[in-house]
């Protein structure tokens, strides 16, 4: 039992087994991957599950659910058991998402399921095959992972979607909407409750006044991961109060500063989609352009223009803020900014009129967490119960 302590007083855990053991196993494995990275990921991705694995990252969860730890018994007030099972079923867009999300389920001891994209690169077999695989053989972590989790890939026909269903204590389902309408339809236990992760869209909203080559660079870092495939990369740029040739700067000290930020050579499917889409864009009425090895398409354009559809294909528009909540597409997830005050009363009054999920620094729009898509996700996998005495 593990116990902690917040404004309301202890809340008791019953994790099945040591959280600070769990936790220490995982950062264990961070020093066996900063020597090499896994073939199976890009040097980016490798880098991002290192950085997830920090204790203070794994730890943060249990803290924003429940306190810190500590506390009195004889002061309880609640508590919290974990749900027995997970099914987990991952998109194929954004495959790390798969041991992401593993990485933090792991930390409630649940019996996880996953069904990895069927047209996706495997990474969540992949990671934790190298798990297994790298940690010690007694250590609690690396027995959780071979007898408690599973990693399989089918399609949505096979019959084993309907058996995790039909087990699950909780449903996580990462995809577009129609998919996660498909899965949470399959026969469940009426007790069972249901995460959904739908297609979503984000975008970046900066100043140019506060813009400097490390925030350019950073632009860069987060489209050019996953382009317009990613929830959380964003699909254009908005140049709060900025002027048309405000996006053309931008656009091209992005274009300017793009080889020194992405060195890895484009594959030539993608530069020759990257060429087809910046055509156009031209055709359009975009102002495009393609940066180094045709790695990326950059348009500097209005409001009003058509989207641009390329999957490396990214929107530069200026607006006033009023302007830009009212294209906000209906789907809209984060919204990364670089403003001088983001967290002044007049954005935050703005963003209350939205449907924004998360409001975050442009570094940090990939990052995964216990709260997502405005839910805290994470506590959701324990039942509570109230303590009176």
């Amino acid at each position: 039992m593990e116990y902690f302590q917040n404004s309301a007083g202890t809340v008791a855990v019953a994790l099945p087994f040591a959280l600070s053991i769990r936790i220490s196993d995982w950062e264990s494995l961070r020093y066996t991957m900063v020597r090499r990275v896994d073939p199976a990921f890009t040097r980016d991705e490798w880098a991002y599950l290192v950085n997830f694995l920090h204790g203070d990252q794994l730890a943060r969860p249990a803290l924003l659910s429940f306190g810190r730890q500590g506390g009195d018994p004889q002061q309880l007030v609640s508590l919290f058991r974990p749900r027995p099972t997970i099914a987990l079923w991952l998109p194929n867009n954004v495959s790390l998402l798969g041991p992401l999300t593993l990485i933090l389920c792991s930390l409630t001891g649940a019996q996880i399921h996953v069904k990895s994209g069927s047209r996706a690169t495997d990474l969540c077999q992949a990671f934790v095959t190298y798990a297994r695989r790298q940690l010690p053989s007694k250590s609690d972590l690396q027995h959780y992972l071979s007898d408690q989790v599973t990693v399989a890939n089918f399609d949505r026909f096979d019959p084993r979607n309907r058996t995790m269903a039909a087990e699950a204590d909780v449903r996580i389902a990462f995809g577009s909407d129609a998919s996660i309408t498909e899965i949470h339809a399959l026969p469940h236990r009426p007790d069972s409750i249901a995460l959904p992760f739908g297609d979503h869209q984000s975008e970046v909203w900066v100043e140019l006044a506060a813009m400097d080559d490390a925030a350019v660079d950073a632009l860069i870092s987060v489209f050019a991961i996953y382009g317009q495939t990613g929830c959380t990369s964003p699909r254009r740029v908005v140049v709060i109060d900025g002027t048309h040739d405000d996006c053309l700067r931008l656009r091209d000290a992005l274009a300017a500063r793009w080889p020194s930020v992405q060195r890895e050579q484009t594959p030539m499917h993608v530069a020759s989609q990257n060429v087809l889409h910046h055509q156009l864009a031209l055709a359009d009425g975009w102002q495009s352009i393609t940066v180094d090895q045709n790695a990326a398409v950059l348009a500097a354009g209005s409001l009003e223009q058509d989207p641009l559809r390329g999957a490396m294909s990214l929107a530069i528009v200026s607006a006033t803020p009023e302007a830009a909540v009212a294209s906000l597409p209906a789907n809209i997830q984060t919204v990364g900014h670089h403003l001088r005050d983001p967290s002044a009363a007049h954005w935050i009054a703005l963003l209350a009129q939205t449907d924004i999920k998360r409001w975050v620094p442009l570094r940090r729009m990939h990052h995964f967490g216990p709260i997502w898509d405005g839910g805290n996700f994470w506590r959701q996998l324990f039942d509570e119960v109230q303590i009176a005495t």
